[in-house]
């Protein structure tokens, strides 16, 4: 062990501040009321209502992570708080959660590695009485895509940048106003770049997806869209891809967590309330067993999330946590939805409950980059 691990606090503490408790509170209470019965008109409509949004952008979570010098409440960057906002949220519709949450995630990358100056033209858009639609464009449609083989590319041209490319499964694409787009920049790697929407070559298609259908998923076509020198996030400085990625799949992550407690919510209700041959399902090993596998694994799946997320919070390499995080949470979400699809027999087929929404949203986490910056 190298003397900088050695120094380095191995425990985290799972006590929530007084400020927390009380935003926990209030996401909580509004995913009830104002998420869950929502949520399967959003899946079926495939568009979240615009009243919504307005709704949403009351509870000032992107207000409170600006700075007070550009008119937010000026909160401290905080991965733990924005895990629990992001499970609260989730737990009453996985879609909205993600819709709500996108510009948090832009918000939190400007602070992250932005310019003094691209703060300043930016942030104040995201304190505005109205909700500000931002989004993160990553994944590309290829079946060998990899993270780390971008290819929309960047090509530095006079004092800007021009790029080409195409990017698929970005959060509302066709609402967005403000992209930020992940690409190969020549010969300094991948980078990101902020591109407004009415940036000319730009155009922008949803397109129907298994999960997450209301976040209205779809392709982002960039055709020698013509950039400034102050589009580069950073103006190529600071900018830490690997440490963008892992904040943004925990993102990801820590929406699904919510989603699987609301099956375990439901399926421990629901098999101790189904009789058949007399009793209740509860009563059979194999369906007993399934349930309390889906709370351990929901269990240990919380404590990688919120570890990673504590050391990326106090300055600590988080890298490799965040790693066993995101491959844990892509392999037991699924297990998660399947499971609660098959404690309720016939009634998972349908969609009188919300299990089989439940299992296309969880499935989401491993198949595409739809996170955001934590």
């Amino acid at each position: 062990m190298s003397e900088k691990s050695a120094q380095e606090p191995q425990l985290f503490d799972l006590t929530l501040t007084d400020e927390q408790r009380m935003t926990r509170e209030s996401m909580q209470r509004f995913a009830e009321t104002e998420m869950r019965e929502l949520s399967r008109q959003v899946d079926e409509s495939r568009e979240i209502p615009a009243e919504f949004f307005q709704k949403a952008n009351e509870l000032g979570i992107t207000a409170l992570a600006v700075p007070e010098a550009h008119g937010g409440a000026g909160f401290d960057r905080s991965p733990v708080s924005n895990v629990l906002i992001a499970e609260d949220l989730a737990h009453g519709d996985m879609a909205l959660a993600l819709g709500v949450l996108a510009p948090l995630g832009i918000v939190n990358a400007l602070r992250d590695f932005g310019t003094e100056a691209q703060q300043a033209a930016y942030l104040p858009r995201f304190v505005e009485e109205n909700f500000y639609p931002a989004v993160v464009a990553l994944d590309e449609p290829r079946v060998t895509f990899s993270v780390r083989e971008l290819q929309t590319k960047a090509v530095a041209q006079g004092d800007g940048y021009v790029l080409n490319g195409v990017k698929s499964a970005v959060p509302l694409v066709e609402t967005a106003q403000l992209f930020l787009v992940l690409a190969e920049l020549e010969g300094q790697g991948p980078q990101a770049f902020l591109v407004a929407k009415d940036t000319a070559g730009v155009t922008a298609k949803a397109e129907p997806f298994m999960g997450l259908a209301g976040l209205q998923l779809g392709e982002l076509k960039l055709e020698e869209v013509k950039l400034g020198k102050d589009a580069l996030l950073g103006e190529g400085t600071g900018f830490d891809y690997t440490r963008f990625l892992d904040l943004h799949r925990l993102g990801a992550c820590a929406a699904g967590l919510g989603v699987a407690q609301a099956v375990l919510d439901h399926t421990s209700v629901y098999v101790n309330e189904r009789v058949a041959f007399g009793e209740p399902i509860s009563h059979r090993q194999a369906v007993a067993f399934m349930v309390a596998n889906i709370a351990i694994e929901l269990e240990s799946m919380r404590l990688l999330v919120w570890r990673a997320a504590s050391r990326a919070e106090h300055g600590l390499d988080f890298h490799r946590e965040a790693h066993l995080a995101y491959i844990n949470c892509c392999e037991r979400l699924m297990e998660i939805g399947t499971n609660g699809v098959q404690l309720l027999g016939g009634h998972g087929f349908t969609k009188e409950y919300f299990e089989e929404m439940w299992y296309r949203n969880l499935r989401s986490v491993a198949a595409v980059n739809t996170g955001f910056q934590l």
